[in-house]
């Protein structure tokens, strides 16, 4: 099944207490559409500069992820600047320059708008109603957001996630734009605005799946090296999104594995810098973490008790 991202492209300059990167590359749509591109070929909708590198691009379509979506416009790359502390919880943004991306406007090719599964990635609600109002007939379309859109975009945003059937938010984010601190309570609120599921992602304390019925968790995988979390949120909605597009049919079974391979992904991209772990890895790689996964979650039942 085709899958299709709208997101950013960009060059971040990123500090973590094991080094300092320059214009690397990143953006959410270069993370989700690396990671997915180890199960299935991806469309890309971006737009970057007249100073982007050639080599980025080479890479990009190497991996089998169609960049006829891509612009090159006159003008700067959109450029990101960020410094992370010890316990690499958060980034604390340096410098933001949208450049190019400040008007950005989604418009889908006639492959586009085919696509069956669509990412929304973290770009500005009305962009990502632009990009619905396009598609034909998704089987499932996603959405990213962030607490810049929750803050100063909420009609919007809430107008957009009554069209989507799934979010993929941090849990700060769910707490901001539901108003509750139980992050269950907060999960069924944001469901009741449109969303038929949710991902709430929980960084190194993994992620939840929330459905109208049930809650799945998954846990992150135990690292002894993390060196930049940069785009891991991404990188887990490529490995997610992914496994949803290559499936038969979604169901619970489906959406469990999607889960643990977006983890997968994941505790993969943080272990170096950018996207260098990603450009490093094979699906053996993929295949043996995942079976670690199951070995680390995997339990018997427990025998009857008695009275």
């Amino acid at each position: 099944m085709s899958l299709l991202v709208v997101g950013s492209v960009a060059l971040d300059s990123v500090e973590t207490p094991f080094g300092i990167k320059e214009d690397v590359l990143g953006g959410s749509a270069a993370f989700f559409a690396t990671a997915a591109s180890f199960f299935t070929p991806v469309q890309m909708l971006a737009v970057v500069g007249e100073d982007f590198p050639q080599a980025h691009l080479d890479f990009l379509r190497s991996r089998s992820v169609d960049i006829s979506g891509v612009s090159q416009e006159k003008g700067r790359t959109f450029r990101w600047k960020g410094r992370y502390g010890w316990q690499l919880n958060e980034a604390e943004t340096l410098d933001t320059q949208l450049n190019v991306f400040q008007s950005f406007a989604p418009k889908l090719s006639e492959l586009h708008r085919d696509a069956q599964y669509v990412m929304l990635g973290n770009i500005h609600p009305e962009l990502q109603a632009q990009v619905v109002d396009q598609v034909k007939a998704p089987k499932l379309v996603a959405a990213d957001t962030m607490n810049f859109w929750i803050n100063g975009s909420r009609a919007e945003l809430i107008k957009t996630l009554a069209r989507v059937n799934l979010l993929f938010v941090n849990d700060t984010e769910a707490r901001q734009l539901s108003g509750e601190h139980n992050i269950l309570r907060a999960a069924r609120a944001i469901l009741a605005m449109g969303p038929e599921r949710l991902v709430i992602k929980r960084g190194e304390y993994g992620a939840l799946l929330v459905e109208k019925d049930q809650v799945f968790a998954c846990p992150a995988m135990p690292l002894a090296d993390v060196f930049d979390p940069t785009g891991a949120g991404d990188t887990f909605a490529g490995g997610f999104m992914a496994m949803l597009a290559t499936a038969k049919q979604v169901d619970s079974d489906v959406l469990r594995r999607a889960m643990v391979m977006g983890s997968v992904m994941a505790s993969f991209a943080v272990e170096k810098f950018s996207l260098e772990r990603l450009k490093e890895i094979s699906r053996a790689d993929l295949h043996a973490r995942f079976s670690e996964f199951k070995r680390l979650t995997h339990f018997d039942d427990l025998p009857m008790l008695d009275a």
